[in-house]
Parts: structure tokens; sequence; C-alpha cells
């Protein structure tokens, strides 16, 4: 049973009242502006012309899904109400009308074709955002009555059927109870005695207590998905602040470890980690609102990259609920721009809740220089359309660690999983004077393997990656590092000394154990729908038990690949590495309780 819509008001009172838009600034293309006046639209990389009144329900669409709960959101609403608020051309306030009122005519709450809670929330929210920013124009003449009561009537009914409707958890229960709080603050007269808002903001901070683990990663385990919840956690903050409203102790110093982690998992350049489903997108402007918001001047200054702020004070960090450990060379300052510092994130932690973890225990992203150099590919597609690729980026092979006889670490499913799953842990984070060691170990249900990895920061310049592999009987081993689209035709492979060497634009990486090694096609996903090529390095070993030593090193483009050799007996591993300027002799243990650097 659907619960009844909100009574509406009559057509003097209809104007909304300004809300934040926590995504204002991010559309403001006049060009799909004028795009979205002549009916035409991109999603996911490909344009379709539906022309000026859209068939809502029937219009032939791409196949992947997700193009049409993106075109249904009415995302464009807001650079058709920035065009206008920057014109004053009334074409736009007319195709704005003109496309809700089509789309108010064919489809009422819930009957879309792919109309979920979630995409009916993301519709509301960006009919009121837009509705607002056009209202506040100058000049504007107010809407057409008739399409105004229609318009206010259908966010009456839409917020019942939301409400009723509303998503156990996650991301999609984030936004849906994010889209109850904006449209009771700009548009009260749908929430007459407060209940649909006091209602809204109770649940997000539950909602935020349940999904938020102590640590401040998300349980979803993707950082795109940390971030976009994080946004609508800011953006309710902020709405509450300029309501005078406050949420309920507790709110604030959770949503604060969520920052944190955002923070940190922004590389040097600006950039996220694409851990899980997530593309390397720029989320400056919500470490800003959150630095406001918060008083968290860090926060600050990792947005404005040291232009403002203070520096943070910690550069080795774990979270250890979400299993994500970073190694960063500094925060800028000192001689090096913020920018150029070295950057790591290891991941060792579970798989997450719902379908958006990857199959990539103990992968690595590595950064340096003003650039990604090892790079995790993204999520490109959630679309199974053959080749499928959903199951290449989502898989064990696509992530920068080991793939054991070709398969993936939890048996893959679009979304989440149906049986056993893969799981890792960190075993010792160990620091000497210039090291900083992460060890971590992972085990599949799929094979009988145990995969340990030790990533060794060595001086803040580079970095040891030691793999051993154990099992009961033979298997394959493959190694993989992803680099970037700026590596494609610009890396080289080969041997030298029984170990095999990549060079590629900013990087060498000099590898020992395996037998072969290759120069793959591989792929990156900077952003939904759009891939590029980029080159993978693979070294296979066939055994029992192998181990794998990397010497991943950021170099110049002017600078020689350093060289490496490897000591080994019965309880130690000695690693010596010889550069243009320096020579370092880097040992540890078999349990890592020994460990040692000597410099000269």
């Amino acid at each position: 049973m659907t619960a009844a819509p909100p009574a509406v008001a009559d057509e003097h009172q209809l104007a909304p009242r300004p809300v934040f838009c926590v995504v204002g600034h991010a559309y403001r293309d006049r060009g799909v502006a004028a795009d979205a006046c002549r009916g035409t639209f991109t999603f996911a990389g490909e344009t379709v012309a539906l022309g000026p009144t859209p068939d809502w329900i029937g219009a032939q669409l791409p196949a992947d899904r997700e193009w049409r709960i993106e075109w249904t959101k009415f995302y464009f609403g807001l650079d058709l109400a920035h065009a206008y608020t920057e014109t004053g051309d009334a074409a736009y306030l007319e195709a704005w009308q003109r496309l809700v009122a089509s789309y108010l005519r064919q489809v009422g709450p819930g009957e879309g074709v792919e109309d979920t809670a979630d995409v009916a929330a993301r519709r509301v929210q960006n009919w009121v955002y837009a509705w607002a920013a056009f209202a506040a124009a100058p000049g504007f003449p107010g809407l057409r009555a008739d399409f105004a009561r229609d318009l206010l009537a259908s966010i009456g009914e839409t917020t019942a059927y939301i409400r009723e409707n509303l998503t156990a958890e996650r991301n999609h229960r984030t936004l849906e109870l994010y889209a109850l709080m904006i449209v009771a603050l700009a548009l009260p007269a749908l929430d007459r005695d407060g209940e649909l808002l006091a209602f809204a903001m109770a649940e997000l901070h539950a909602n935020l207590l349940a999904d938020v683990r102590a640590d401040g990663v998300h349980r979803e385990q993707s950082t795109h998905y940390h971030c976009i919840v994080l946004r609508s956690f800011l953006g309710a903050r902020e709405n509450a602040r300029r309501f005078g409203l406050a949420f309920p102790e507790g709110y604030d110093e959770h949503l604060s470890r969520a920052c944190e982690f955002a923070m940190h998992c922004h590389r040097p350049d600006g950039t996220i980690a694409a851990l899980g489903d997530s593309d390397s997108g720029r989320y400056a402007d919500v470490l800003e609102l959150a630095a406001d918001l918060l008083d968290r001047e860090d926060l600050r200054w990792a947005a404005t990259a040291g232009t403002a702020g203070t520096a943070p004070v910690r550069r080795y960090v774990s979270f250890s609920s979400g299993g994500y450990h970073l190694q960063r060379s500094g925060w800028g300052g000192g001689g090096t721009p913020f920018k150029d510092e070295r950057y790591l994130i290891f991941d060792c932690g579970p798989l997450g809740d719902g379908g958006h973890g990857h199959y990539d225990l103990l992968n690595v992203e590595i950064a340096a220089g003003g650039a990604p150099l090892i790079a995790d590919p993204g999520r490109y597609v959630y679309s199974e359309e053959e080749p499928n690729w959903r199951h290449w980026f989502k898989g064990t092979p696509a992530h920068n660690t080991v793939t054991v006889d070709g398969l993936d670490q939890t048996a893959y499913r679009r979304s989440a999983p149906r049986g056993p799953v893969a799981h890792g842990r960190l075993l010792h984070r160990l620091r000497e004077p210039g090291l900083d060691v992460l060890w971590g170990e992972a085990h599949s249900p799929r094979y009988d393997v145990v995969h340990r990895r030790r990533v060794v920061f060595v001086a803040g310049e580079y970095w040891l990656i030691e793999d051993r592999l154990l099992a009961a009987g033979p298997h394959r081993f493959d190694l993989r590092f992803h680099l970037t689209p700026a590596a494609w035709e610009h890396t080289t492979l080969g041997a030298l000394n029984g170990q095999h060497v990549a060079r590629a634009p900013g990087l060498a990486l000099v590898i020992e154990g395996g037998e072969t090694s290759t120069l793959e096609a591989g792929w990156y996903a900077p952003v939904y729908g759009h891939k590029l090529p980029a080159p993978t390095v693979s070294v296979i070993a066939e055994s029992t038990a192998t181990t794998f030593v990397t010497l991943v090193a950021p170099l110049a483009a002017d600078q020689s690949v350093p060289a490496m050799r490897i000591h080994r007996d019965t309880h130690h591993t000695r690693v010596e590495v010889i550069g243009s300027a320096h020579r370092d002799l880097v040992s540890w243990t078999a349990d890592s309780a020994d460990l040692h650097r000597d410099s000269a």
C-alpha cells in the first residue's frame, strides 16, 4: 500500500525555498543545456537524439540500463538552469518545463522502466534543485501555472513513493533520505507538520552510523561510492546549518571520520584511487565543504593541494576495519610540490557489502611525479553485454595483485556474491627509520594457495613488493601490474640478469621470479562508460610455491633503471638496490619481526 501524497498548495505558494545544491558546480555545461533543448542526451559515452518531447517509456535506448537510469534522473536540468541564469534566454527555461512536463504526462512514480526508489529520489532532488535555481535567476517570470501545480503534485506523490519504498540500507538509502530532506526544506507545503523533515534527518543520522565503519570507511568498499555518499551527508549537514537545524549528537564526529578516509584516498594529483566500483574522480569540493563545516584545516589543505589550510600530520595511515593502508612521502613543502609526492594504497580488507567491491585482495595503487603510475583500471560499465566488460573490470586479473590459475579470488557475479568469498587481513605494519612495511595475507575459497604480500616503502622514494605464494600442489601464478594510458605505446619490457625489467614514463619495474613475462593490452576507465587502452605487465610462474620481488621505482625521463640484487637464506631476505646516487640494503625476516635498512 502506498502512502497518500501530502496536500498540494495553491499556485501562489509554488516557489521553492532556496536550498544548498551540493552538486551544482558539476552541472554548468552550456553544451549539455543546448543539447537538452534539442532533445539530445549523452550518457556513458553514447549520444542519442530523442526529440524535444521524448518517449520516456518506449524510446530505443542503449543496451546498458545505466543509460536510462542517468537520463531519467534529470541532472541536465541543472545545466539548463545555469545556462538560463547566465544568459536569461527563455529557451532554456522552456526546454526544462517541456521535458519535465512530458515526463509527468507519461510516467507516474515507480512506473518507469528502471524507476526504483533511488532513481526517483535523484530525479525529485534534481527537479527541486533546478526549480530553485530557475527561481533565483534575475527576471524569472515564474513557471507556467498549470505546470507548477502538476510538478508540485508529482513531487509530493513521488516523495510518498520514495518513503514507502525506502531501500533498507547502504548508499541508495542515503540518497533517498537526502532527497526527502531536500523536498521538506525546499517545499514546506509538502511537509506542513515537519514530520517528513524530522524523519529524514533522524534516519540520515542512523544511516551514517550504520554504513560508515568506526574507522571511517564506507561498508561497500568503493572509494567512489564512499565519496558520493559523503557528499550527501555533507549536503545534509550544510542545509541543516542554513536552516538553523541540528543533527543528533555524534553525527559530526562520525562524519569527520568518513572525511578522513576521503582525504587519504585522494592521490597527490587530486584524483581518488579507483578501488571497487569506482571512477578516478575529483572530490576537492567535498573536502572543502567538510573543512568549512567541521573546522578541519587539514581537509582544506588536501582540497586545495596545499595552497590553504594546514598540512595533515599523518603520512602512514591504516584504516583497519576497511582494510586500506596508505603510504605517502609528504603533503607538499620541503622542496617537493604537493602533486609530486609518492603515494601508495594497499587493499587487504573485506569484499564489502552489496555488489560494488572487486576481487582485488592485496591490490595496490601507486602514484608519483604528479600522476598515477600503477592504477586500478576502474569499473567501466555495469552491463554484462558481451564481451562482459563488467566481469573483466571486476575480476582479479584486472588488479595489481597475483591471479592463481586464471581464477577470480571470489566466484564472479555482477552484483553481490553468493557463497563463500575471499578474505584478507593485515598481518603487521612496521616502521623503522626510512622504512614503512605493510604485510598482508589473502585466502580464497577457490584454491588452496596462501598469498602473502609485503610492501616496503624505502626512504619515501621507492617500493619493494614481495609476493609469496604457498600451496600443496602446482599452480599457475600471474603477477600483474596495470599501467595507465600515458604508458600506452611508451612501455618496454625485457630481461636483464635473469630479471624482468619494464620501463614506462615516470616508472621502472624490476621483477625477480617467474619464468616468462609479457606486455599485454589492458584498459583503464577514468569515468563510467569510457575506457582507454593501457599496458599491463604480466609475469608468470608455474610451481607449488613461488616468490616474486618487485622494485617499483618512480624515475625521471633521464634517470637510469636501478639495479636490484636479492640474497636469501633460511630466515632472511636481503635486497640491494643500486641507483645512480645511492645504494640501499633492505632486509627482513620471513615473519617481518626483524627489519633493517642500510644506505650509502
